[in-house]
């Protein structure tokens, strides 16, 4: 069976994963990725947001090897700035699934992709109330160790989808985590390596609090 395939142009971030549904503010300032806002705002105003595969102190290279799931952004809002640079909000649309990477002669790297496998436009089953108490409990027991000011009663508010996602993007999980939750194949999956992530970044002492799966 053929899949159906299409070509974006992607943004790799290593640290940063977009669900769907949710809401990504990025400060675009190197030139490559100027040129792709520019590209994308003229085209279908979407982006591949994707961790690159980087390893302890490695660089990020046009060559770095990417993560073989990513999601599509769409541009929802843009403020071009007089210096050139743009800050721009991605709303998430879709997880995909890399395919290869597109050879090509601009200045960001774009990939074959597909949607295969993923049905996002479909919303979520609500997590069993109890499991919702356990994550709410201990992203406040994680918040406090790592000193973050969160409006937990604006949290509070917030589905299980939007909860967790938010939790995800704000807390310093290393990629390889990060790039577990994103695939996870359900709610209650991506809770359950959520509530594992919590407990074992909040109990780690030292300098270096990086949570990894390597």
């Amino acid at each position: 069976m053929t899949i159906k395939t299409f070509t974006i142009p992607i943004f790799p971030l290593p640290g940063i994963v977009l669900f769907p549904r949710s809401v990504l503010p990025l400060h675009v300032f190197a030139m490559p990725y100027r040129t792709l806002v520019s590209n994308a705002l003229v085209r279908d105003r979407r982006i591949g947001i994707i961790q690159p595969r980087l390893g302890i102190g490695e660089s990020l290279k046009r060559e770095t090897p990417l993560y073989s799931v990513g999601s599509v952004g769409q541009i929802t809002d843009v403020e071009a700035l007089d210096d050139g640079c743009f800050n721009l909000v991605l709303e998430g649309i879709s997880r995909f699934n890399l395919v290869n990477e597109v050879e090509s002669d601009t200045p960001f790297r774009q990939v074959e992709a597909t949607l295969e496998g993923f049905d996002d436009k479909k919303m979520p089953s609500p997590l069993d109330l109890a499991l919702r108490c356990q994550i709410e409990e201990r992203a406040h027991w994680f918040a406090q160790t790592q000193g973050l000011n969160i409006d937990w009663q604006s949290a509070d508010q917030l589905d299980d989808e939007s909860l967790m996602n938010n939790i995800i993007q704000l807390s310093p999980f290393d990629t390889a985590i990060k790039q577990a939750l994103l695939e996870s194949t359900d709610l209650t999956e991506r809770a359950g390596l959520l509530m594992s992530a919590l407990n074992f970044f909040g109990h780690q002492q030292g300098e270096d609090k990086r949570m990894t799966l390597h």
